[in-house]
């Protein structure tokens, strides 16, 4: 059974991660017409009045895209966070009922009546998870899809093994399946669809295009980056997620401190999302898949590259099973 309900309108089965204070609607424009869904973090604006100009920017782009051209353009996602710690996320959800944005990404939390809403307008909704109790909880509230967060990846990453996540998962989840962790080329794509999912779900590699709001010292800080270079820790946000190992060092946080298990106190009586989006300003967080990323290309550029790897992954994969007949 096909559980890629996008498969006509992309060029490959990706979706473009949304990435804390990175993704913006140039990235997920540029995503969209490059046969790929591009998404974004609603808290990546500072009000729903923002977020609300957003997602207007990315639907008029891409109609006016499909309008020139006639193709139509992969859909586009939000993510939203479902945890008290978020006062928006209620005004933010009624954005994107009235705009019907296509796909919802939930994280921190698998809320009934929010799929129930979404579902209404016919939109999908995906919950990532690390775990199986977490997938369980999501599958309770009737999501669409999970995405499968594996150790390696980006961000609040998860500790198991892709492929133990995968089967484990899937040995009761017959829906969409992304999988999340360490996918950087057409190769990792064609990977991770031969391991079961339907979709690779690609964040760190994101990071380094032209079409976001990551800097430029980042950027080079991932290229100069090797999967050693990641550090797992909850010492930054108080959850457990890869940063970059220099990133770290040059905010004056030693091993030992990264190395506990307790949240540093950076000594800020903002807010839990205020302090959240400090902390992740200015260290960095990406995942292993750095190891593969050595430049800094535009999202059309990559796409062609994604592409041609895909491809010769694939017919590698055919003339295998030629071999073993």
């Amino acid at each position: 059974m096909n559980n890629n309900p996008f498969q006509e309108q992309l060029a490959l089965p990706v979706v473009a991660a949304p990435m804390f204070l990175i993704s913006n609607p140039q990235l997920v424009i540029s995503c969209c017409i490059n046969g790929i869904v591009g998404t974004f973090p609603a808290l990546n604006q500072r009000t729903t009045d923002g977020f609300e100009e957003w997602v207007v920017e990315i639907k008029t782009a891409l109609e006016a895209h499909e309008a020139k051209t006639g193709k139509k353009p992969a859909p586009f996602g939000v993510n939203l966070i479902v945890h008290p710690t978020n006062p928006r996320v209620q005004a933010d959800l009624e954005i994107c009922i009235k705009h019907q944005v296509p796909l919802i990404i939930t994280s921190l939390g698998a809320v009934p009546d929010l799929v129930q809403a979404v579902h209404a307008y016919g939109g999908l909704v995906y919950h990532d998870i690390i775990k199986r109790r977490h997938a369980e909880k999501a599958a309770e509230a009737g999501v669409d899809g999970l995405i499968l967060v594996a150790a390696g990846a980006g961000g609040h990453a998860g500790t198991l093994h892709p492929m133990a996540l995968i089967n484990e998962i899937k040995s009761f989840f017959k829906k969409t399946i992304l999988l999340s962790g360490c996918i950087s080329t057409g190769q990792d794509i064609a990977a991770a669809l031969q391991m079961g999912a339907d979709f690779a779900y690609m964040g760190t590699r994101f990071i380094n295009v032209k079409e976001n709001l990551a800097s430029e010292a980042y950027k080079e800080m991932i290229v100069s980056s090797k999967a050693e270079d990641i550090v797992y820790t909850a010492a930054v946000s108080g959850v457990n997620a890869n940063f970059l190992r220099a990133s770290l060092e040059q905010m004056g946080i030693t091993e030992a401190q990264w190395s506990q298990a307790k949240k540093i106190d950076f000594g800020s009586e903002l807010d839990a999302i205020k302090a959240e989006a400090q902390a992740w300003k200015t260290i960095w967080s990406a995942g292993q898949g750095v190891t593969s990323i050595t430049d800094t290309p535009t999202v059309n550029e990559l796409m062609d590259r994604l592409k041609i790897e895909f491809i010769e992954a694939l017919k590698k994969q055919q003339t295998l099973l030629a071999t073993y007949k």
